[in-house]
């Protein structure tokens, strides 16, 4: 067959080029709309889009020594809702404006209740009007509430009808606001810093130098239009910040502060003068990582907060914890030694025309001493006697001495605010030198130092003379991941010779347990230190005021921990009454953290014990004995049933595992099952269960193959067995009362729909008493009826007043026959016996028929005869 060319080709020509002229019309469409068209269509496409827009990074997080959070960022939502609509269209934003009325006006009621559940102090009818007085307004972003709620709250409200709904649909919107919390409240918070509060903007301590570090760099994001509604698309992504990781340490930190902050109270409760604050550094001596910094101040209210870094800030003169420290210049320079003598006379010697005292003087002082002696009583006198002989003729050599010690170094703290040490010498410009200065400066005064400084010094005293700069911070980590690590810095290799360091290290020794640091001491660690009293001079002139402190390291044979406490404070003072009871006490907990009992040492290798496994659902114990790799004999690995009841047995080389059957209406044998066992077989059987102690199942009220009733109450006794004898009983019986008077209770409901009730079966009447003629029924002692009411009383509630005893009642039904059957004349004695007893005293008289159970003839004559007198 020939191909119908003539036909087929004009065909194709013609689709061909009809193709090619709408590829014409489109190019030339396309070309008209990106050239003439171009300024129209970039500005339409403007007014959907909103450009270089602020995407903000998740500010790092502060973190402990172990990585518990001290500060982090959590955000938070402020809540607004649009009740106009943003159509440009007007017949579409007509449209849309009914919808959004319509939507809002039918769920305003189950929106305001549901902000009341979430908010209990948000009134629904409040809440209403103020969505009303929003549209009446024509608000497009009216606050819902006041206030930010949280991720769990803002959760909760966007659940609501209407707010679950798109923002361009519904109106409702939130900002999103990340807030800095600190977890444990106000511990340390001066050290790690805080925020400005509503900005981004870091105000003081460790927030403040790692600022940049922990904001992050942030993004850029433009928001467009599609499908009527704004998407925000990411340019470029935010880097967040990185975490600081510090030295602190969560339980030291609480433990020091809370000594202070007790300390404070105490001075402040003695009303010896004001409290001004109070400072408590604990440093590690190996690598001079802080572990926990306290600065309280004493606020209007009487209460103590820390506002300020007194810790690293504060330049007082610190008095006679300075003494150690002349001390070790003059032992590293040979002048020195620690068994020199020196006479002090009555504690007062005037030097340069001014007096030095010591403490005791008023009492005569202390006579003669040795140079370790100095430092134990804290001998003003002694001390500076000794460096103003050594070197009142070359005082600069001296201040060297001291500045080479480290205790004057710039310690470069990561701590905005800190300050430096500042020790006047004689060659420095501008600084009167007088020849009362060096004396003076030996004592601890006219030099100045932050107290993190000299613990910086005593810390090096620790370390065998190795003085180590105090750390804060250990790491920058992103992701959990260490981006720069800081390791300890020595800040003085060698801070004297080591048998000067020594010596000082046997001084600061004796100051506790000979001299007056004694109530440093203490039985459970060994402590070193050296109080330090210095009076607060101003720029007035001397003031009441005074620097108390003890600054030391603990334990003394291996020193692991220093520390320093200073209390600014009126009045009577000192560092042995005022700061040593801090130190203690921090010392005995902190040491009480470090305590790691070793109990391999204890282990028996020969004769391993196998575990103790409760019985109830063996294959449930199949299975963790499985994985522990314990022997267990009678395997019910093969068991269909995902339950097998049964009980264990504990072997030498393992655990029995034996499977109990029990008929489904009769209680099984719970002794040995722990208590979630006992309680789920329980209560799937349909019982109730009332649990008495603690442990396994050693006793129940309900004995094994009891045939029991759906409902019914069943009492478990865990612990030990011989100790519970009298509860089991005592639970029985409490079952058996609960049965009777439950037996009573409906009796009564009987009797009382009955139309003629007889005095005799009546609830509420008077018992008859006992006639003559009639014998006492038998009765158990009272001391055995003492003893049952008491144990019954120990569990059973108290009845209420007219709730008829149930033992009663069944002895009245057992002496109903009889009472029945008696003579018209014991009916008339009755009756007369009812007359001359008072009315509506039922309780009374159920009392006096119990005791005429066990009482003669003739005291029920005699009782009759006592109530008509009574009558």
């Amino acid at each position: 067959m020939n191909f119908p060319k003539d036909k087929v080709i004009p065909r194709y020509s013609a689709i061909a080029i009809i193709l090619t002229l709408v590829g014409l019309l489109i190019i030339g469409k396309a070309t008209y709309i990106m050239t003439v068209k171009k300024p129209y269509w970039m500005a339409v496409a403007e007014r959907f889009r909103k450009e270089n827009k602020v995407l903000r990074p998740t500010r790092g997080d502060i973190l402990s020594d172990n990585g518990e959070l001290l500060a982090a960022s959590i955000p938070e939502y402020k809540m607004f809702f649009d009740f106009m609509s943003s159509e440009k269209d007007s017949a579409r934003r007509i449209k849309d404006q009914f919808r959004r009325d319509t939507l809002l006006q039918n769920h305003i009621d189950e929106i305001c209740q549901g902000l009341h559940e979430i908010f209990p102090d948000v009134e629904p009818a409040k809440m209403k009007k103020h969505l009303a007085e929003g549209r009446e307004k024509q608000r497009m972003n009216w606050p819902v509430l006041k206030r930010r709620v949280s991720y769990i709250e803002y959760r909760r409200v966007k659940q609501l009808p209407v707010f679950c709904k798109p923002d361009y649909y519904g109106g409702f919107h939130v900002e999103k606001i990340e807030t800095r919390k600190n977890p444990y409240g106000n511990l340390a918070i001066r050290t790690v810093g805080d925020l400005y509060k509503g900005k981004d903007s870091a105000r003081s301590g460790l927030e403040l130098y790692f600022d940049k570090t922990l904001r992050g760099v942030p993004g850029r994001y433009h928001r467009q239009k599609v499908l009527d509604r704004y998407l925000s698309i990411v340019d470029q992504p935010a880097q967040n910040g990185y975490d600081v990781q510090t030295t602190l340490n969560v339980h030291m930190q609480d433990i020091c502060e809370t000594a202070l902050r007790d300390q404070l109270k105490h001075i402040k409760a003695q009303n010896n003068g004001k409290v001004h604050f109070g400072v408590c550094i604990l440093m590690e001596v190996a690598t001079g990582d802080v572990k926990a910094i306290s600065s309280l101040t004493q606020l209007g209210d009487g209460s103590f907060m820390e506002i300020q870094n007194k810790a690293v800030s504060n330049l007082m003169e610190p008095g006679s914890v300075f003494k150690p420290m002349s001390f070790l210049v003059a032992f590293n320079d040979g002048y020195l030694h620690i068994n020199d003598p020196v006479y002090v006379g009555g504690g007062v010697v005037e030097m340069y025309g001014r007096k030095m005292k010591d403490h005791n003087w008023r009492s005569g002082g202390y006579g003669s001493m040795v140079a370790r002696q100095c430092i134990q009583y804290s001998s003003n006198v002694g001390v500076s006697y000794f460096i103003d002989k050594f070197y009142r003729n070359q005082p600069e050599k001296f201040v060297d001495g001291i500045m080479n010690t480290g205790v004057g170094d710039d310690l470069h703290l990561p701590i905005p605010g800190y300050a430096k040490p500042r020790i006047v010498g004689p060659r420095q410009k501008g600084e009167y030198w007088a020849k009362t200065d060096l004396p003076w400066m030996s004592i601890g005064y006219v030099t100045q130092i932050p107290p993190i400084s000299t613990l910086a010094f005593y810390n090096g005293i620790a370390n065998n003379g190795k003085m180590m700069r105090p750390r804060f911070v250990k790491a920058i980590l992103n992701n959990g991941e260490p981006v720069q690590t800081f390791e300890p810095i020595v800040q003085r290799e060698h801070m004297a010779k080591d048998e000067a360091v020594r010596d000082v290290q046997t001084c600061l020794r004796e100051v506790v347990t000979l001299g007056v640091g004694k109530k440093a001491a203490s039985k459970l660690v060994s402590i070193a230190g050296k109080t330090g009293t210095a009076q607060v001079w101003t720029s007035n002139g001397r003031t009441t005021a005074y620097l108390v402190s003890f600054a030391g390291f603990f334990p003394f044979e291996n020193p692991k921990y220093s520390m320093i406490v200073c209390v600014n404070k009126d009045g009577v003072a000192g560092g042995a009454i005022d700061c040593c009871p801090v130190f203690k006490r921090v010392a005995e907990s902190v040491m009480a953290l470090d305590r790691k009992s070793d109990y391999r040492t204890a282990r028996d290798t020969n004769n391993v014990a196998s575990p103790v496994v409760c019985s109830g659902d063996i294959v449930a114990a199949q299975h963790v004995l499985d994985e522990l790799k314990v022997k267990a004999c009678n395997s019910f690995a093969r068991e269909n049933e995902s339950i097998v009841w049964g009980t264990s047995n504990t072997l030498h080389d393992g655990v029995a595992l034996d499977r109990t059957v029990t008929a489904s209406n009769a209680i099984p044998d719970l002794r040995g099952y722990g208590l979630r066992d006992a309680l789920f077989r329980l209560e799937q059987m349909g019982l109730k269960v009332r649990v008495l102690g603690v442990g396994r199942v050693t006793g129940q009220s309900l004995l094994p193959g009891y045939n029991f009733k759906k409902g019914e109450t069943i009492s478990l006794v865990l612990g030990d067995e011989k100790d519970n004898v009298a509860q089991i009983d005592s639970l029985r019986k409490l079952d058996e009362l609960h049965a009777q008077q439950e037996q009573s209770e409906q009796d009564s409901v009987q009797r009382s729909s009955q139309t003629e009730q007889t005095p005799a079966t009546t609830s509420s009447s008077v018992k008859k008493p006992i006639s003559p003629t009639e014998k006492p029924a038998p009765s158990a002692p009272k001391k055995e009826q003492s003893n049952k009411k008491e144990k019954n009383e120990a569990i059973v509630k108290p009845k209420e007043k007219n709730q008829p005893d149930s033992s009663s009642k069944d002895k009245n039904k057992k002496n109903k026959p009889k009472e029945q059957a008696l003579k018209p004349k014991d009916n008339t004695a009755k009756t007369k016996e009812q007359t001359t007893k008072p009315k509506g005293k039922t309780n009374q008289s159920k009392e006096t028929a119990t005791k005429s159970k066990t009482s003669t003839t003739s005291s029920s004559k005699d009782k009759k005869t006592t109530d008509k007198k009574k009558k």
